[in-house]
């Protein structure tokens, strides 16, 4: 007669030395693969002076408005309207009187909204005005 001799069976485990590995590699191919390069939001072609200065740290930073070649206006990178804009620049003067506009248009931005804009300063009492050039090309 024969008697069948039960092997013990061990119980499964998971082995954490491999899952381990596995992420490892895993993190290393996501960071390799990632791009960190920050896209610009808003592509302008500026116009071109003479007069051009270079933009340095100020105590006072300009408030922005620029204009795409649609005409469409931005603040802070985020699109708005022209009663939006109005609204924005008249609580932002009354906030700092000594606030300073800077309109960067692109250079095939209409002149129209370009002027839009100004009157919206004038109507908010900004007295100071700037417009974001880029130097001519030199030869």
């Amino acid at each position: 007669m024969r008697f069948f001799v039960r092997k013990r069976r061990t119980t499964p485990a998971v082995i954490i030395v491999a899952l381990i590995d596995v992420l490892i590699v895993l993190l290393i191919f996501l960071l390799v693969t990632t791009t960190f390069k920050q896209q610009a939001a808003l592509k302008l072609q500026l116009p071109e002076s003479s007069q051009a200065k270079k933009a340095g740290a100020n105590e006072n930073p300009p408030f922005v408005v620029s204009i795409d070649s649609n005409g469409m206006y931005f603040v802070e990178k985020l699109p708005v309207t022209f009663d939006q804009l109005q609204a924005e620049l008249i609580s932002r003067a009354e906030k700092n009187p000594q606030l300073v506009l800077a309109i960067n248009a692109d250079e095939k931005a209409p002149w129209g909204k370009v002027v839009k804009v100004r009157d919206a300063a004038a109507k908010a009492q900004i007295k100071s005005l700037v417009a974001y050039t880029r130097e001519t090309a030199k030869p």
